[in-house]
């Protein structure tokens, strides 16, 4: 047993550098993606995932080969326990990109690019460059052009951004019953100021069927509603 114990594989400070660095760099490549978009976590996040998951991965495949090493009583050891805690201590991190905003939810996507870039970083820190290079591609494909062909092919490419004035007083919740109503998912909503004027700003995703000509002159009848305008989010 002691025999084997020191014909444990070291690792040369050269492929220490070359895993932490294409964890580091793949996962800016996802954060980049996200950064463009300016979602919650970004670059410097997402780099940081992945720079942290390949450390622990190699820590705990690495980490304790003196202690194996030093001989005396038998002493086992899992080299995959520590690296086994990212994929559930990253939920945590990823919880914290969701965001409710109105009567939606955002940061879900982020949160699944801060879960897959963990994995990245993982990968490369056991070794298996190709793998982690791969999901990079597979990932930044998905985020990207996927996107712009699946609202395409599946004729979903109908986000737009409504602009609301109201009144000084009024709230959102009648122009946002009026839309729900109507079949009009709202995404979100926000509050802002246009000249001495209240603005209710509301990206929303329209029903087939639903001209948005009918839809301003619903929500132009409400009595808080002073204008409406229509706008590409």
């Amino acid at each position: 047993m002691l025999l084997a114990a020191k014909t444990l594989p070291d690792l040369p400070v050269w492929e220490l550098l070359l895993r932490l660095g294409l964890a580091a760099l793949l996962g800016g490549i996802i954060g980049v993606e996200r950064e463009m978009r300016e979602r919650e976590a970004g670059l410097r996040t997402h780099m940081l995932v992945a720079l942290g998951s390949a450390l622990f991965t190699i820590v705990s495949a690495y980490g304790f080969r003196e202690l194996l090493n030093a001989g005396g009583p038998v002493v086992r050891t899992d080299p995959t326990r520590i690296a086994a805690q990212i994929v559930t201590g990253i939920g945590f991190l990823g919880a914290g990109a969701i965001i409710r905003q109105g009567f939606s939810v955002r940061g879900l996507t982020t949160a699944a690019t801060l879960w897959m870039t963990a994995a990245i970083g993982m990968a490369a820190g056991a070794g298996s460059y190709t793998a982690a290079a791969v999901t990079t591609a597979v990932g930044l494909f998905s985020l990207w052009p996927l996107r712009l062909i699946a609202f395409r092919v599946l004729d979903r490419f109908h986000e737009r951004r409504i602009t609301v004035t109201i009144a000084e007083e009024a709230g959102a919740t009648s122009v946002i019953e009026r839309m729900e109503r109507l079949g009009v998912n709202v995404e979100a909503f926000s509050f802002g100021e246009v000249g001495d004027q209240r603005t209710l700003t509301v990206v929303c995703d329209l029903p087939r069927g639903l001209e948005r000509t009918a839809l301003v002159r619903e929500l132009s009848s409400l009595p808080d509603v002073k204008g409406v305008q229509w706008g590409t989010a």
